[in-house]
């Protein structure tokens, strides 16, 4: 068993993208070890965590990790627009909730209140 924290079922590829993401929030003046932090979170959701064999990453469907890649790119991009998720959700309508959450196959959708909807939704990006 390896200890907790070990990146040794990272790839060099991964290993290399979490160097520079880790750059980029230091240049931001983020701390150091809160830089690592942040940068190996956005590794393993984009990645689905170690991709050597054995590693967590084997568990995750190419479809899961794709659909998180995605999701994460879309949040950087609202992030970096100055939009919020929190608060794009709350503006948006019920019937936007109800399709968005028919596109993320969220169930018993078309029962929920709007609130409901916005917190389904939260849950399942």
């Amino acid at each position: 068993m390896m200890p907790q924290g070990s990146k040794q079922k990272y790839t060099e590829k991964q290993k290399r993208k979490a160097e520079k993401i880790e750059s980029g929030y230091r240049d931001k003046g983020v701390p150091k070890e809160e830089a690592e932090a942040r940068a190996w979170a956005t590794v393993n959701k984009q990645s689905g965590g170690g991709e050597r064999t054995g590693g967590s990453g084997q568990a995750t469907s190419t479809t899961d990790k794709a659909s998180a890649r995605r999701s994460s790119a879309r949040h950087a991009v609202e992030t970096r627009q100055g939009k919020s998720l929190q608060g794009a959700l709350e503006q948006k309508s019920k019937d936007e909730l109800l399709r968005e959450a028919r596109r993320q196959n969220i169930k018993s959708r078309s029962t929920m209140r709007k609130q409901e909807l916005v917190t389904a939704l939260r849950r399942s990006a």
